[in-house]
């Protein structure tokens, strides 16, 4: 019966509730029957239900792996941005797994802090013991002392420290005043606040350089004098011998009958008759003149441009001179400007004015026929080469290569540097103008030639070969096609001036021996011949087609170093040595 009363329909149970609610809805009612409820329901255990809740409100609050690709779960702000904490790593030495390190002791995080900053909470930590927290609005260490110093830094000053110092300004100024002495201008009170200037250093009696000004010393004693006078001699004379180009006091001497002739032409000009005889040019055979007045060994001769009636030559003697070709042969005029040897001249186009290279690291530009120095240049650095731009409208444009790599150029009319080609790795020995003017190619001690746009530095074309020697001497043929170049392998290299700049293997000129010369290469006016120098003195000209020599004189004791062809006359030639004689031969 126990049983039955259980399986109750859905209408009784509501029924009945019901009538418990409503107790007195009906009069004749029966009092209800409080029976005990059963159930034939498997016990379930609701632990498992629990957890799941709890570990479901847990996944918000737990750290989130940083290892871990991916998560099931939208995580909050705070979880993504949380630092990273957590167990030791159990295979790792430091409990920090390899992939969380970025830092050989763990894992750094990323701070900003300004090192003033940091230095200040630095040195006050380790002062007071106490420092602020960079990451909040916080103290950490000694919260007592914090207190007691009113949290002040070893970099701030007291308040009751800096009303003192007010103080005591404030009675050092009223004591000036009272002792009437004649102050002067007004003081800025700002002046004497700031320590960096001379009325802080006047008022503040504490400072170590309080008073300097006061006593100053108005005369020397006898000693005093005497040391000054000694160290001045001694910055001249280093100053003399330092790294700048050397002064030296430019002169220069006539040595003609005179300047002007009956006609008021210039000992400079050129004859009216002189023009060429032949075109076609024949290899000297017998010495005409010799030039001899340079002291020293004669470093380089330049005819004079189209005419040839006077050649110009440089000395280790420190001296330009220029000799007469034509009439008398005897010296004009004599240029001194330099303190030490002359390494290079250059004429311009129309022979009026000439550059010198010296190796007191001066260029400079003479005006031919009054021999004044028109300008001076100087980088500190030995010039090797010095050319002018061949152009009509570029004679004011200088380039020069310096043992310093470089190749400077300079603007004559304002003296100013205008452009430096670097990329040689050793000191410039050569410059060239090719393809009407508007490259030029350069020889280095690097063993290399390097080709230039002019004005643009960088090099367009770089040959450098295993096989290649320095080539301390380049010449341009007549017909500007071919460059020949002395290589110091005891042989003279052609090369073309077209586009690309290649090695003419065909063409070899050999015989001689230049090692350890720069011994000048040179054409003849037709481009028949190609003439040069060599160490023993002799002058070797050898036939351009067929390559082989054509004659050898011996023309100097020592080095024969330069070699010109007259432009006019096409069977004279002009030789130059380190025995100091510069020679002519026909």
């Amino acid at each position: 019966m126990d049983l039955l009363q259980t399986y109750k329909d859905d209408n009784d149970d509501e029924l009945t509730a019901t009538e418990h609610q409503n107790p007195s809805s009906s009069p004749d009612s029966s009092p209800p029957r409080l029976l005990p409820a059963k159930s034939t329901a498997p016990k379930v255990d609701d632990t498992m239900l629990a957890l799941t809740v709890t570990q479901a409100n847990q996944t918000l609050a737990k750290p989130i792996d940083p290892v871990q690709h991916a998560i099931s779960f939208n995580p909050t702000y705070d979880q993504l941005w949380a630092p990273i904490y957590g167990p030791q790593h159990p295979y790792a030495k430091d409990g920090i797994a390899q992939g969380m390190r970025n830092h050989k002791l763990g894992f750094v995080e990323n701070a900003n802090i300004d090192s003033f900053v940091f230095d200040e909470q630095y040195n006050t930590f380790y002062k007071y013991g106490y420092a602020a927290d960079p990451s909040g609005n916080e103290y950490v260490g000694d919260l007592d002392a914090l207190e007691k110093n009113n949290g002040i830094s070893v970099y701030n000053i007291p308040q009751h420290e800096q009303k003192k110092r007010k103080i005591e300004k404030k009675k050092e100024v009223e004591e000036d005043g009272a002792d009437g002495e004649d102050v002067g201008p007004a003081i800025d009170m700002s002046e004497v606040e700031n320590p960096a200037t001379d009325t802080w250093l006047m008022k503040n009696r504490k400072s170590p350089w309080a008073g300097k000004k006061e006593g100053v010393q108005t005369e020397l004693t006898e000693e005093q004098k005497k040391y000054a006078e000694e160290y001045a001699k001694k910055k001249e004379e280093k100053g003399s011998g330092g790294d700048r180009g050397e002064s030296f006091v430019d002169k220069s001497t006539f040595h003609g009958k005179e300047e002007r002739d009956y006609q008021g032409r210039s000992w400079l000009a050129p004859p009216k008759d002189a023009k060429a005889t032949n075109d076609h040019c024949y290899i000297p055979k017998r010495l005409v003149h010799t030039w001899s007045g340079h002291t020293k060994g004669v470093n380089a001769i330049r005819f004079f441009p189209k005419y040839g009636h006077l050649i110009l030559s440089a000395g280790m003697d420190s001296k330009v001179k220029i000799w007469d070709v034509f009439n008398s042969g005897k010296c004009m005029r004599t240029y001194m400007g330099h303190s030490m040897g002359v390494r290079d001249i250059w004429f311009s186009n129309d022979g009026t004015k000439f550059l010198s290279a010296g190796y007191d690291k001066n260029i400079k530009y003479w005006d031919t026929e009054t021999g004044q120095v028109i300008s001076t240049f100087s980088t500190r650095k030995i010039p090797y080469v010095v050319r002018l731009n061949p152009d009509e409208d570029k004679q004011n444009v200088l380039l020069a290569g310096m043992s310093d790599k470089k190749i400077v150029q300079w603007d004559i009319n304002t003296g100013q540097i205008t452009q430096e080609y670097d990329q040689h790795l050793g000191a410039v020995n050569t410059i060239t103008f090719v393809d009407n003017n508007r490259r030029f190619v350069t020889s280095s001690d690097d063993k290399s030639l390097r080709v230039w746009e002019f004005g643009i530095p960088v090099v367009i074309k770089y040959i450098s070969e295993p096989h290649m020697h320095s080539m301390p001497s380049i010449a341009l043929h007549p017909n500007t096609n071919w460059l020949a170049a002395q290589s110091l392998d005891n042989q003279i290299l052609i090369y073309s001036t077209r586009e690309r700049f290649q090695l003419n293997k065909k063409k070899r000129f050999a015989g001689h021996v230049v090692a350890g010369y720069a011994c000048q290469v040179n054409f003849s006016p037709d481009g028949r011949f190609v003439m040069s120098g060599d160490g023993e003195g002799k002058c070797w000209f050898w036939d351009w087609k067929s390559c082989k020599v054509f004659r050898t004189m011996k023309c100097h004791e020592s080095v024969c170093i330069g070699c010109e062809w007259h432009p006019l006359e096409q069977s004279k030639v002009a030789t130059c040595s380190w025995d100091g004689l510069i020679k002519y031969w026909d």
